[in-house]
């Protein structure tokens, strides 16, 4: 496959694949529970980064609050000096304190929009971000517009060049899509959770679908069978929030082994590792999506990257995956 994807309507030519940084941005909390993956080795995150370059990938999604701002100045350091080989998607919505890195709340006001990407542009020590996304996913639509119309004004003053929503409904997407400077929608999806709505929507608006939780929160990296438990800083772990549907009580949900273990023989046809196999799913479902798995270590980048160089799983392979999973 060619290993480019064009970024929806923006016509910016990507790697079919970018780097989820949420990870990276260490430990957080949001209402005294953790929502990041545990501690983080700065200097591997930026070897990790710098690998992914040097395999082809042009693509970094992180936002403000991962790591309450510390993913956002990991990613800055990382890009010295390279800025102008990658493609640069940063999220905002969502307030913290970035000395107790810790959520606070959200706000989605015209006067905050403008000071949250002044903020990650300092962060991110570049002078526009390429794509700036909204992060709240259930934001009340009557008031969305008013949030497209600060974004579009950012466009305007050269802050950002184009910008989309992270939300799973695919509705609001809708909405934002209506901008002219919309480019895409971020949404999760894997082969497991094949959101087909949104990748539909994507497809009939010409947005980029940007694929978060490619590898169902690491379930699909194959590591974890149900005797696996998470640490306490991990997201995942027994206080894990309502959303995380993979894992359960700080081990992965048995549910979604059981299906998991139904199609790891087609996944992994063909020499690929399991999550490399989930990705070239991804890459069959639709020209429009990519995916951007997160990552902490230099390994992790190097096998996920080199998914690129096998690409989509074959049309029956896909039929076949359907049918054992009913859908």
């Amino acid at each position: 496959m060619s290993a480019k994807r064009v970024l929806g309507r923006s016509g910016i030519e990507v790697s079919a694949m970018g780097l989820g940084c949420w990870a990276i941005g260490g430990p957080f909390t949001m209402d005294d529970k953790p929502v990041g993956w545990g501690e983080v080795d700065d200097q591997e995150s930026i070897r990790a980064i710098h690998c992914g370059l040097e395999r082809g990938i042009t693509f970094i999604d992180t936002a403000d609050v991962y790591g309450a701002g510390h993913s956002e100045r990991v990613v800055g350091e990382a890009l010295k000096g390279r800025r102008n080989s990658v493609v640069i998607a940063t999220k905002f919505g969502l307030t913290f304190d970035e000395t107790a890195k810790a959520i606070t709340g959200s706000n989605a006001s015209t006067d905050y929009i403008q000071q949250a990407c002044e903020s990650s542009l300092r962060r991110l020590g570049i002078d526009v971000i390429d794509l700036y996304q909204f992060h709240l996913n259930d934001h009340d639509m009557k008031e969305a517009e008013t949030v497209r119309d600060a974004l579009e004004s950012l466009v305007d003053q050269g802050k950002i060049r184009f910008y989309g929503w992270s939300t799973d409904f695919p509705e609001r997407a809708e909405l934002f899509a209506q901008g002219p400077h919309c480019t895409s929608v971020q949404f999760q999806l894997n082969v497991l959770d094949a959101a087909m709505d949104s990748v539909k929507m994507a497809e009939k608006h010409n947005l980029a679908g940007i694929n978060k939780g490619p590898l169902a929160m690491g379930l699909l990296s194959g590591k974890y069978t149900e005797n696996s438990s998470m640490g306490s800083q991990d997201v995942r772990g027994n206080e894990s929030p309502s959303w995380m549907e993979f894992f359960k009580d700080g081990k992965p949900n048995p549910v979604w082994l059981k299906k998991l273990e139904s199609i790891r023989e087609i996944l992994t046809s063909n020499g690929r590792s399991l999550a490399q196999g989930a990705l070239a799913w991804i890459w069959a479902t639709s020209p429009n999506t990519l995916p951007i798995p997160g990552f902490r270590t230099v390994a992790q980048v190097e096998q996920n990257s080199a998914a690129m160089e096998f690409g989509p799983l074959l049309p029956e392979q896909m039929k076949t995956i359907d049918q054992i999973l009913n859908r």
